[in-house]
């Protein structure tokens, strides 16, 4: 006799407190549930029921018993519907928080094209530039740029862009162009408003060295976009990922402002809570994303 099925009826039993009534939820006969639950008790050597006219109780080795096998029943039912779940199509809303700059550039133009993939799949997606605290915001995944911090999270790496500091040709010819680190002191930057060091460049020397450029800019603001457009007005030299600036600079309307300094990236990963499985949503979109970015960066986008 199946020892599933044993555990079944007895955890029923213990549920509904009566053989009648188990019978009737598990949709099989009072006989057939007796049997079981007396096969179990043979096959463990142990009186798990207390039986009386009225009533039945689980003994006290019963109930520890129960407590196992309810375990083992409820872990059952997940495996099956894990199976279920990875079969079916992708489906139901799906609640994403991706890096303003990198969702307003370039996911929002292709999400269109996912949706079309998988129209029984909703999008919520949500632009911000804050650490978003998945589980308890209540998104499905999140994508992210430049280092991870610590977290329990699960992450899979979509691509890397380069990050290189830009002005246009106008502003070179008007304010020069510098030829070293220290020279950038000297000149108009564009910075974001919202990064926690406040104005600071990170950006390494041809030595390998890493340097930290910390200077007041002459303009600041919350938006890569905007910094790109006062950049190509000649406003001033702009610190930008290439999947923002790498269009502006193929038409020539902006240039490196010290190509030989040594490449700097960033990569992109989709971050999603941990789990046994991965909600077919979810891993659907993150397919979807390795496939749309995964061969781009680190400039060419």
């Amino acid at each position: 006799m199946d020892r599933l099925s044993e555990m079944e009826a007895f955890a029923t039993v213990v549920d509904q407190g009566g053989f009648t009534d188990a019978a009737r939820k598990l949709g099989v006969s009072k006989s057939a549930v007796s049997k079981h639950v007396s096969s179990l008790e043979a096959r463990l050597g142990a009186r798990l029921l207390n039986r009386t006219t009225r009533r039945v109780s689980p003994t006290e080795i019963g109930l520890a018993y129960y407590d196992r096998a309810r375990r083992v029943l409820n872990d059952a039912g997940e495996a099956d519907a894990l199976v279920t779940s990875m079969q079916s199509a992708p489906s139901g809303l799906l609640r994403i928080s991706v890096a303003t700059d990198f969702g307003v550039n370039r996911l929002s133009p292709v999400l269109g094209a996912f949706l079309s993939e998988f129209p029984d799949i909703t999008v919520n997606m949500v632009l911000n530039n804050r650490y978003v605290e998945l589980i308890s915001e209540g998104f499905d995944m999140a994508v992210r740029i430049g280092d991870l911090e610590d977290s329990t999270l699960r992450a899979r790496k979509l691509t890397t862009t380069a990050q290189s500091m830009i002005a246009s040709p106008d502003y070179f010819r008007k304010y020069g162009r510098p030829q070293k680190i220290d020279d950038l002191t000297e000149h108009k930057l564009l910075h974001y408003s919202n990064q926690s060091g406040g104005n600071v460049w990170k950006v390494t020397a041809p030595s390998g060295e890493k340097r930290q450029i910390r200077t007041a800019g002459w303009l600041s603001v919350n938006d890569g976009q905007s910094l790109l457009n006062a950049a190509i007005s000649g406003l001033g030299i702009a610190y930008l990922p290439a999947f923002l600036y790498a269009d502006a600079m193929a038409r020539g309307l902006v240039e490196d402002a010290i190509p030989d300094l040594p490449a700097e990236t960033l990569d992109i990963y989709a971050v999603y809570p941990p789990g046994r499985f991965t909600q077919p949503k979810v891993r659907a979109f993150m397919d979807f994303l390795v496939h749309e970015f995964g061969q781009k960066g680190p400039t060419d986008w």
